[in-house]
């Protein structure tokens, strides 16, 4: 049994499949805490406010970043993500496992602050499977998807910093991975607190 919760990151470009990746794995375990970011970005027609994203205008995030409430923050896409810190905070107090499906800015941000946490970066098949599916998605419009495509470009580069990097060519297997990835971890993590 751990005595502190487990970060994970999850992290990849935007159609990359880390939210479903997290979908698959908070599914599977429903013990499994979820970091539920906050944004400026609008909301979309299919996303709940507080299950998605927690929907703020760009004042209340400034208000919030004055006021120390988050963990870590980061402009992406012409928007303001953050990673609330109280949840954080929780999920180490109460030794659960938490997934975080954020950006690169974020993740080596939650990295920076928590250095425990776990990096795990997924990698798409290829730029054109990453276009597609984008695409498939149906809801940002071309200049938003262009957008997401050079980003993706640069963020690429970064899976070097992270601590285990999964290919997304197959969902199931890369849901496998990961989860065998925290597996690992957790005996770790175990093994520490059993010899101190």
């Amino acid at each position: 049994m751990i005595k502190e919760g487990l970060l994970v990151v999850i992290s990849s470009p935007s159609g990359g499949g880390k939210t479903t990746i997290c979908n698959e794995l908070r599914k599977q375990n429903p013990s499994y805490q979820y970091s539920v970011s906050v944004t400026t970005r609008p909301r979309r027609a299919v996303e709940i406010d507080g299950q998605h994203y927690c929907f703020v205008s760009h004042d209340e995030f400034h208000r919030r970043i004055q006021e120390g409430q988050f963990a870590e923050w980061a402009q992406v896409h012409n928007h303001y993500y953050g990673t609330r810190r109280a949840f954080v905070d929780r999920v180490l107090r109460n030794a659960q496992v938490s997934l975080f499906d954020l950006d690169i800015q974020g993740g080596l941000g939650i990295k920076k602050a928590y250095p425990q946490s776990v990096l795990i970066f997924v990698l798409p098949p290829s730029m054109e499977v990453l276009e597609k599916r984008l695409r498939a998605r149906k809801t940002d419009d071309e200049q938003v998807i262009r957008t997401r495509l050079e980003n993706a470009k640069a963020e690429l580069k970064y899976w070097p910093q992270y601590d285990y990097v999964v290919f997304n060519d197959r969902l199931g297997l890369a849901v496998q991975q990961v989860q065998a990835i925290i597996d690992a971890e957790l005996c770790r993590v175990s093994r520490v607190k059993l010899s101190e």
